[in-house]
């Protein structure tokens, strides 16, 4: 069943392996949107992927290069077009899927107030062998001339801060209806025993 939309943490996920997961999910007609893009990883040291992608941006039109390819620098749009290889993007269903994604450096708002997901076979810990080289998409965007890391950083900071308020209000209240309901929990006993034998 399609939920509403779908938003993944890309924190410390494996680049390629997040990308064919998400790519699946859009061509079954899912909304995905994908945040902290910068805090993905993809395997292998940070010289080895600046050569690789230096040799990638060598890779343009001989004549006119300004018609393309395009080599894009913020982390966002790195994993956007990694999605879009896995995607048959010239054709009608293709080009649907692809405008079903949506892709963040950082949390922006509405998503730092929803509930995000991870996908567990995507997940470095998960799937690089410990002791390996891996590469964080967002030093290596900020290598190739990516110019808002610390931007995202300072934005970053902010969020963590509310975030952490808001926690520890939500634990409050937590705590206190877990009270409330110790304290009645002799009075209501027999309501509770007719709602559970109903199932609920």
């Amino acid at each position: 069943m399609l939920e509403k939309e779908v938003i993944i943490d890309g924190r410390d996920h494996l680049l390629g392996r997040l990308a064919s997961v998400v790519a699946k999910e859009l061509l079954a007609g899912q909304k995905v949107v994908i945040v902290r893009c910068d805090e993905m990883v993809v395997s292998g040291s940070l010289v080895r992927n600046r050569v690789k992608y230096a040799q990638f941006r060598k890779k343009r039109m001989n004549t006119n290069p300004s018609r393309g390819p395009f080599h894009f620098k913020s982390p966002g749009r790195m994993v956007w077009r990694t999605i879009r290889g896995m995607l048959p993007h010239k054709t009608a269903r293709g080009a649907e899927a692809l405008s079903r994604l949506s892709t963040f450096e950082g949390i922006p708002h509405p998503y730092d107030k929803k509930k995000r997901q991870v996908v567990p076979a995507a997940l470095r810990v998960l799937r690089l062998k410990p002791g390996r080289d891996y590469t964080v998409m967002g030093e290596l965007a900020h290598s190739v001339g990516w110019k808002h890391r610390d931007l995202l950083k300072t934005l970053e900071e902010k969020r963590k801060v509310k975030a952490a308020a808001f926690y520890q209000k939500k634990k409050a209240r937590a705590e206190l209806k877990a009270k409330a309901e110790a304290a009645v929990a002799g009075q209501v006993a027999k309501q509770n025993e007719v709602l559970a034998n109903a199932g609920y």
